[in-house]
């Protein structure tokens, strides 16, 4: 066994209780950001699909497949499959990029729109209340790491 496994770690129990508080409410979030995504007729993937493409860092409110499986940590295969179900239902269409045929960008729908707006607006104050929490434990860390 190493020496650094040997020595005990510890934390003050402020930290852990602020990091036990932080999860505990980011999965409250998560769950409850899935039961909204279901009310606008959304599995909880298609919501991450619609989001990751319209949230695209660039701006454009459009990803490549590459892109997108990058942004969702998830295989290309599994992406190109969601996409797939999300085209059938008409929440995403697929562009040729003009300059490479190669390339496809993905955007999304008007109905897609207007299924991710719908949830993203429901979930406002659960996105508020995370803020919160996540400030706390990060001015609990920021303390943390300037005691030391």
């Amino acid at each position: 066994m190493s020496r650094r496994r040997d020595r005990r770690p510890s934390l003050p129990l402020e930290r852990i209780i602020d990091i036990a508080e932080f999860r505990a409410c980011l999965r409250a979030f998560m769950r409850h950001s899935e039961h909204i995504s279901r009310r606008w007729d959304l599995t909880p993937q298609r919501y991450a699909l619609l989001l990751a493409i319209k949230g695209a860092p660039d701006r454009s409110e459009q990803l490549t497949v590459t892109d997108l499986a990058q942004r969702l940590q998830l295989s290309r295969n599994s992406v190109t499959e969601l996409v797939t179900r999300a085209e059938e239902i008409g929440l995403v269409r697929r562009t040729q990029a003009d300059h490479d045929q190669r390339v496809v960008h993905l955007t999304l729908t008007p109905e897609g729109e207007r299924r991710l707006m719908g949830a993203l607006v429901e979930s406002e104050d659960a996105r508020r209340e995370l803020a919160r929490v996540f400030d706390a434990v990060a001015r609990s860390f920021r303390a943390a790491t300037d005691g030391n």
